[in-house]
């Protein structure tokens, strides 16, 4: 559930890249950061333990429309890909708004995409979360390197619900703001409805109304959903500040602090 701040009116949209490791997670959020104007995110935080490493910064969109009266932004974090660090996966996904899972195109990790995507299934049911009722996004990253797993078999695999997806080369920056960009249109409207209530039931003439091409059908209205973020003018130096904590309630207890941290202070990022 996003984390809301009554006083200053913001939001906070969870968003979790996971995947294998080395699938391009923290590559996707490198660049992201990179990108961006300072006004408009947080500092890139690493929070480790003597096992694993989590990264986490704040983002502040010029355009994603409220949600009530609140201002939406989204808070973006990585998961140890290594199928060994079980605990700390699980405590990352908890209260996910929407997920990207990072798949790597290369043959040979064919069975580490399935096995990483089981995994994140299994890690929802344990929360309490079923992964067909979550947003969910696709990347198949590393489309820039030779011997690559068709699209066609990702999608029989990992994606028969044909839920959205990238084709991208992180490390390029190809296909990273457009899978930011799509889980973000898909994660908006669910938040939109968690906060204000569900919408009222469709009556009958409004069915009939959308059938006709009257009115926009529910899933016509999400794609309507438009989410801008502000380009830096210059290439930012990524630096990242860094924690070291010694348990898995350590690295929790600051997430959630750094997440309500930045909610306290309102940004307004310019305009273009």
């Amino acid at each position: 559930m996003a984390f809301v701040n009554h006083v200053t009116k913001q939001l906070a949209i969870k968003i979790v890249y996971y995947g294998p490791g080395l699938s391009g997670k923290t590559t996707n959020l490198r660049y992201i950061y990179f990108k961006l104007d300072s006004s408009s995110r947080g500092e890139l935080v690493c929070l480790e333990t003597d096992m694993d490493r989590t990264f986490f910064f704040d983002l502040l969109p010029i355009r994603a429309g409220l949600i009530g009266d609140f201002r939406v932004h989204f808070q973006l974090m990585t998961v140890p890909g290594q199928i060994f660090y079980e605990a700390s996966r699980k405590n990352v996904l908890r209260g996910a708004d929407g997920i990207v899972f990072v798949a790597d195109s290369q043959i040979p990790l064919l069975d580490a995409n399935l096995e990483s995507l089981d995994n994140l299934r299994r890690n929802l049911l344990e929360l309490d979360r079923d992964i067909y009722a979550i947003p969910l996004v696709f990347q198949y990253n590393k489309r820039d390197l030779d011997n690559l797993i068709p699209v066609e078999t990702f999608n029989r695999l990992l994606n028969p619900r044909n839920l959205p997806y990238i084709e991208a080369s992180a490390i390029n920056g190809v296909g990273v703001f457009e899978t930011l960009k799509e889980v973000a249109k898909l994660t908006v409207p669910l938040v939109k409805e968690q906060v204000l209530g569900p919408k009222p039931k469709v009556e009958k003439e409004e069915v009939k109304a959308a059938e006709q091409g009257k009115v926009k059908t529910e899933v016509e209205a999400k794609k309507d959903v438009e989410v801008e973020f502000l380009p830096s003018e210059q290439e930012a130096d990524v630096r990242v500040r860094k924690y070291k904590l010694r348990t898995l309630e350590e690295i929790e207890q600051e997430l959630e602090k750094l997440s309500q941290e930045f909610l306290e202070k309102p940004k307004k990022p310019k305009p273009f």
